[in-house]
């Protein structure tokens, strides 16, 4: 597999894109699922589908991280689909151990994201940490780009 460092490139910047889609006022994440130059899935961080998401619940950690499926997980669920050859794109930051932990079973072995803010690091530092040991035990590779690449 040869990877286009324009095509990571323009695909980070639709998952930039679509992270504004989230309702989510704290954090807006987006992912992209592509084989070569196609795109396969898309997803943001959100409720599930028919699942009220009105400011109260928005607002309030404790029940909005109980009810939010982040972006990673809404692109593996809409593609349905054999992702062994494809490649998924996140921003603004790395997956999470959970979705780390998901995005290896379902066979994508390559991950394109942008370095973490300080702010995600202080939230979600051990996280990444957590999710780097699984990519390296899984065989998956984990590549970062410079935001505004």
């Amino acid at each position: 597999m040869t990877y286009n460092p324009k095509w990571d490139t323009r695909f980070i910047e639709l998952a930039a894109h679509v992270a504004n889609w989230s309702k989510d006022p704290s954090t807006k994440c987006g992912a992209v699922i592509t084989e070569g130059n196609k795109i396969v899935s898309l997803g943001f961080n959100g409720f599930p589908s028919g699942v009220d998401d009105h400011e109260d619940r928005l607002n309030n950690r404790e029940v909005k991280y109980e009810m939010i499926i982040h972006a990673e997980v809404n692109a593996l669920l809409f593609a349905n689909r054999d992702l062994s050859k494809c490649t998924i794109y996140v921003y603004p930051m790395p997956p999470c151990s959970r979705c780390a932990a998901q995005i290896i079973q379902s066979g994508i072995k390559r991950i394109v994201t942008i370095n973490p803010s300080e702010d995600a690091l202080s939230r979600w530092g051990k996280f990444f940490q957590i999710s780097e040991e699984m990519y390296k035990d899984a065989g998956v590779l984990l590549h970062f780009i410079e935001d505004g690449e």
